[in-house]
């Protein structure tokens, strides 16, 4: 009894420590003034609100273009990361050990150091200033992540009804959209909620790569922090913190409706 009131006491201070800056970042959204040491604020204000909705920051359009980007980011990391993991994982070849190494060379980087250069690369090759280039950046920061994520689930599910199926008559490419995939899909499903995240949150790469030229949420947000408004970098902060977990929300249902699935399908079998 005594430890499910200690759970209970630390689950709750938990969620204190992580909905209270929340609740600060609302309501400095719409606080016109509020000098120290005051509790609460003296003035409020709307100003945040009209100005994401009918100012400048166009904000509609930009939180449907970053989460479209960040989506698109995550299919194409996850693509990579199912083809890696499996090549690694069910293959032999030469240089196997290279192709797992470099896939993690974007980690060995700095951030900083890696914008730079690939800012370099993709003056000479046409892709500064594009969406393509940032696509492809982002891609390159996530793919590290989706390959360990991958690479764990395909260890554990393995080939083995995959070769079953195969020698039963199913050809590859059925063998494995039929029985493998269904399988590997809360893994994909994790991977992409993974890549969202990191594209989502790009802020010097896209900078750098985009020139400035491509807007993303957090590339609008960021200088608004540095610059000290408070009320409109809170309103951004707070859109970006719920737009990424409703989406996060959804890829947790999808792969919870992936492992009930599969565990029908399991039943029935």
């Amino acid at each position: 009894m005594k430890n499910h009131l200690l759970l209970r006491l630390f689950l709750a201070a938990l969620l204190f420590c992580i909905f209270l800056p929340v609740v600060l970042l609302g309501l400095w959204s719409v606080t016109g003034r509020w000098p120290w040491p005051g509790l609460f604020p003296e003035t409020y204000t709307l100003r945040t609100i009209r100005e994401l909705f009918s100012g400048s920051a166009k904000l509609p359009g930009l939180l449907l273009s970053s989460i479209l980007l960040a989506l698109a980011v995550a299919v194409c990391s996850t693509i990579i990361g199912v083809m890696t993991a499996r090549a690694t994982e069910l293959y032999r070849f030469p240089g196997r050990s290279l192709v797992r190494f470099g896939a993690f060379l974007p980690l060995l980087v700095p951030g900083t150091v890696f914008a730079m250069g690939i800012q370099i690369t993709f003056i000479r090759l046409g892709l500064s200033d594009t969406i393509g280039g940032i696509l492809l950046v982002h891609i390159i920061a996530a793919v590290p992540y989706t390959i360990t994520i991958m690479t764990d689930v395909t260890r554990a599910v393995g080939n083995h009804l995959e070769e079953q199926a195969m020698v039963l008559g199913a050809g590859p490419h059925r063998a494995f959209f039929e029985v493998t995939l269904p399988s590997l899909l809360p893994g994909i499903l994790s991977s992409m909620s993974m890549g969202f995240i990191l594209s989502y949150s790009q802020y010097f790469s896209t900078l750098m790569v985009g020139g400035g030229r491509i807007k993303t949420l957090a590339l609008i947000m960021v200088p608004y922090i540095q610059s000290g408004d408070r009320a409109l970098s809170s309103s951004y902060a707070v859109i970006f913190v719920f737009s990424a977990l409703l989406v996060f929300f959804i890829f947790e249902g999808l792969i919870h409706l992936a492992r009930k699935g599969e565990t029908c399908h399991e039943t029935d079998a």
